[in-house]
């Protein structure tokens, strides 16, 4: 009887051990899966880019050669060059940060300003107006285009900044909802403390809430500054003077001046995605904070 409750003993032991052992192999089975998938769509996200940078550095024959190198023989980094003085680029870019900064400026106090009476000061029919104007997002830019137009004309706009930063100020319904997720997850007592101390709405905003929207406020600066740095038909259709142009509008010169130089438009790019890629590398930290804390609670 004791050998057989042994034996009995083992096989169990045995067989849990050899559950867990293959349990252990499915697991890393499928982390090797997930890392594989994961590598390969990486390796297709990044092959554009990749393109980009050696094709900026290749010669105009290299550039039509067929089959295509994928590495350029001899990379001629004086594109780079090329490519600023082949268009008044410097002017370009100094432009569209001009349009952006102020644009951001515009968009953080308005959409601030918004979303906290949308979220921490009650009033009738908070609620209702919040859902019609969060109804806003779903009209296309198309609807809106001519109307626009032809107010911003009316006021003598058309061939300046004005109507590429001045509708900022007054809000972004997405960037409000997306403030206003953030303001709900603070807690109501800070606010009642603040008041108990004589703190008024203004001074609550400027004392308590902004140092604790600071995640999200980056979030919206980002997201504002690519809307912005990438827009091409904003400028197309309001600035008619090419020494007001963007850089979006500026790289399409490549296309239109002199036939296409591809390997100068190239380099062009890559320099336009360098602000982009720079304000996200010291951003992605408070980047990814504000998305993940901005719908906690709705």
């Amino acid at each position: 009887m004791a050998s057989t409750q042994t034996f009995s003993n083992n096989l169990r032991l045995f067989v849990a051990g050899d559950w867990q052992h293959n349990r252990l192999i499915q697991e890393r089975i499928k982390k090797g899966i997930a890392y594989i998938i994961c590598t390969l769509m990486a390796v297709i996200y990044v092959f554009p880019l990749y393109w980009l940078l050696t094709t900026a550095l290749k010669t105009d024959a290299e550039v039509f050669q067929l089959p295509p190198t994928f590495l350029p023989v001899d990379p001629q980094w004086q594109n780079f060059q090329a490519a600023t003085e082949y268009i008044p680029f410097w002017l370009y870019m100094g432009n569209t940060l001009i349009i952006a900064v102020l644009t951001i400026i515009g968009t953080l106090v308005s959409c601030t300003l918004i979303a906290y009476g949308f979220a921490r000061i009650k009033w009738p029919g908070r609620n209702v107006l919040f859902i019609v104007y969060l109804s806003t997002i779903m009209l296309p830019t198309q609807v809106t285009m001519i109307p626009l137009y032809i107010i911003y004309r009316q006021m003598g706009w058309i061939g300046t900044f004005m109507p590429l930063i001045v509708p900022s100020f007054f809000g972004n319904a997405l960037f409000v909802f997306l403030l206003r997720q953030f303001l709900m997850t603070i807690p109501a007592e800070l606010s009642e403390a603040a008041k108990i101390d004589g703190a008024s709405e203004v001074g609550i905003l400027r004392h308590v809430m902004l140092p604790l929207l600071r995640p999200a406020l980056a979030t919206v600066a980002l997201f504002t500054f690519v809307n912005v740095y990438r827009d091409f038909l904003g400028p197309l259709i309001y600035l008619s003077d090419q020494n007001q142009w963007t850089i979006s509008l500026g790289l399409k010169l490549f296309q239109n001046m002199y036939g296409a130089q591809w390997q100068l438009m190239m380099a062009a790019s890559t320099l336009a995605m360098v602000p982009i890629i720079v304000l996200f590398f010291f951003t992605q930290k408070t980047f990814v904070e504000g998305i993940s804390l901005t719908g906690i609670k709705g």
